[in-house]
């Protein structure tokens, strides 16, 4: 049986969420639970002691970022804090091909991109219990100066706004208590993956 034939279609996941949120530690938690593959982004940020090249990211310079952008490479790609992330196509349009669900985590304006392009694909907020508490979880982090925590507070107000008005979202996980937000996050998609596989259309 070929790819093509896969009785069950894979499905593209996408989850976003502010900074602090803890949607990384959501998309591990589902990925080992669902058994999920992960889509690895493009940027051009500098790693760092934490990150493992093809791993976390791939990491590229600017110039070859843009060659590959430009030559449709990219599911869909964004310009965040000076430094440009994308998603790259091919691995993810195989293993959908493969019947496997494939995460990506990125932000509101690449879901609009994703969804746009692929609009059978499956997206998941999440959100922080309130303001007070996403501050106090940026601050708790220690990586940054006060300046710059600001700076992702402001953006992760705006990206929590954006995400409840572009319309793109299909479910929306507020993350007050982790593991209880993590059991949310898979049952919503464990749900939709039964809908599907279990549709007309499926079991022609």
């Amino acid at each position: 049986m070929g790819p093509s034939d896969n009785p069950h279609p894979g499905l593209l996941l996408i989850i976003s969420g502010p900074s602090g949120v803890g949607k990384t530690t959501i998309t591990h938690r589902v990925r080992q639970r669902l058994g999920a593959v992960f889509s690895v982004s493009l940027t051009t940020r500098p790693m760092t002691g934490e990150d493992t090249d093809g791993i976390d990211y791939h990491f590229v310079d600017e110039a070859r970022f843009k060659v590959q952008r430009d030559a449709g490479y990219l599911l869909e790609w964004a310009k965040v804090f000076g430094n440009y992330y994308g998603t790259p196509r091919r691995p993810v349009e195989d293993n959908l091909a493969q019947g496997k669900l494939v995460i990506l985590e990125i932000d509101v304006e690449g879901a609009i991109q994703i969804k746009k392009n692929m609009p059978e694909s499956f997206a998941l907020f999440v959100e922080p219990p309130n303001e007070e508490a996403l501050l106090h979880r940026l601050r708790r982090r220690q990586r940054e100066d006060e300046q710059t925590i600001r700076g992702r507070f402001a953006r992760a107000k705006h990206e929590i706004t954006r995400a409840r008005e572009c319309g793109v979202y299909d479910a929306f996980i507020v993350n007050d208590d982790l593991d209880h937000a993590i059991d949310q996050a898979v049952q919503a998609i464990a749900d939709e993956l039964a809908q599907r596989r279990n549709s007309p259309a499926q079991q022609v």
